[in-house]
C-alpha cells in the first residue's frame, strides 16, 4: 500500500488533516482553546502530515487564522486545501454562497487569512441538498473559478459533495484535481466512482472517515482491533487507505492525543479477510 497519491501536481500523504473541527461547536465560532488548536496543527506538520482541508467558512474565518499563527511561514511541502460555494448564517445556518461575487469572495478571504498569494486547491462545495450530493448544474460557478485560475489566484479546482454527472459537467470547463465526498465503511455509495477516478488518476478526499457503523461493523471493528492491538477507529481509517491507491482521508480533530492515534492508522497491517468481515 502506498503511502502518498498526487493532489493536484503535488505528493501528499494518503493520511491528511482536516481542521474543521478546530471552530467552535458546529465549526462555528472560536474554539474554546486557541492554544490547543494550534499546538494540534503542529503536531499534525511534525507527525509528517502534508495536506491540510480548512475553508474559510469555517468559523468563519476562525480556521484559517488558526492554520496562519500555528503554521505560517509554511513548510514547503505542505498542501491546503479550501473550499467555497457555502457561508454561514449569523447562528451558524450552512447556507450557499455561489454567486459570482460571493465566489470571488470567497477566494480572496482565503488568501488573506491563509497569508497566501494562491491557493493551492480550491474545492467547490455544492449545496443543492443538506443530506449529501444531489443534481444541478454547477457550471456557472465552476467557471467563475475557472477565471480565478487564469489570474493565478487557484492553481488547482477540485468539487465537493458532488455527484458523477457534476463531475462530467465540471471536467467540460476546467481540470478537476480531486473530489471530496462523504465516504467511509459505512457509508460507500461512491465505491463505483472511486474506481473510475483511480483509472484517471485522480484523487478521491474522503470527508467523515469515522462513524455511522452497523452494529456488526462495530463488533468486527472492535473484534480486529483487539487482535491488532489497535483501536476500532484506527482500523476504520486504515481500512479507508487501503480501500484504493487514490483515496486520501481528512480525519479531524481538536485532540492531539485523538490526532496521534488517527496518524498512527497508517501503520496497521489488516488481515486479508477484513473486507469480507465488514460487509
Amino acid at each position: 500500500m502506498t503511502d502518498e497519491f498526487t493532489l493536484g501536481d503535488r505528493k501528499v500523504r494518503r493520511l491528511g488533516y482536516g481542521a474543521m473541527q478546530l471552530a467552535g461547536p458546529g465549526a462555528f465560532g472560536p474554539p474554546h482553546d486557541p492554544d490547543s488548536a494550534r499546538a494540534v496543527l503542529r503536531e499534525a506538520v511534525a507527525c509528517g502530515v502534508n495536506h491540510i482541508d480548512t475553508s474559510d467558512f469555517y468559523g468563519p474565518h476562525i480556521v484559517n487564522r488558526l492554520i496562519r499563527e500555528a503554521l505560517y511561514p509554511y513548510p514547503a511541502d505542505l498542501v491546503i486545501v479550501t473550499k467555497v460555494g457555502a457561508r454561514r448564517g449569523d447562528r451558524g445556518a450552512w447556507l450557499p454562497a455561489v454567486s459570482r461575487d460571493e465566489l470571488i469572495a470567497a477566494v480572496h478571504d482565503n488568501l488573506r487569512n491563509l497569508g497566501l498569494d494562491a491557493l493551492e486547491v480550491v474545492n467547490f462545495r455544492a449545496m443543492f441538498s443538506a443530506h449529501g450530493p444531489a443534481e444541478g448544474s454547477i457550471e456557472a460557478p465552476l467557471a467563475v473559478l475557472a477565471e480565478l485560475q487564469q489570474q493565478g489566484l487557484i492553481r488547482h479546482i477540485g468539487l465537493s459533495n458532488v455527484t458523477p454527472a457534476q463531475i462530467a459537467e465540471g471536467r467540460r470547463i476546467c481540470a478537476i484535481a480531486c473530489v471530496q465526498n462523504h465516504y467511509n465503511l459505512a457509508h460507500r455509495s461512491d465505491d463505483a466512482l472511486i474506481d473510475d477516478l483511480a483509472r484517471d488518476g485522480v484523487a478521491y478526499v474522503a470527508f467523515f472517515p469515522l462513524g455511522g457503523f452497523s452494529p456488526l461493523q462495530s463488533a468486527t471493528l472492535t473484534e480486529v482491533a483487539q487482535r491488532l492491538g489497535a483501536t476500532p477507529m484506527q482500523i476504520a481509517l486504515a481500512w479507508l487507505l487501503r480501500r484504493s491507491p487514490n483515496l486520501l482521508a481528512i480525519p479531524g480533530t481538536s485532540s492531539l492525543a485523538h490526532l496521534r492515534e488517527n496518524l498512527a492508522a497508517s501503520e496497521l497491517d489488516l488481515p486479508d479477510d477484513l473486507e469480507i468481515l465488514l460487509r
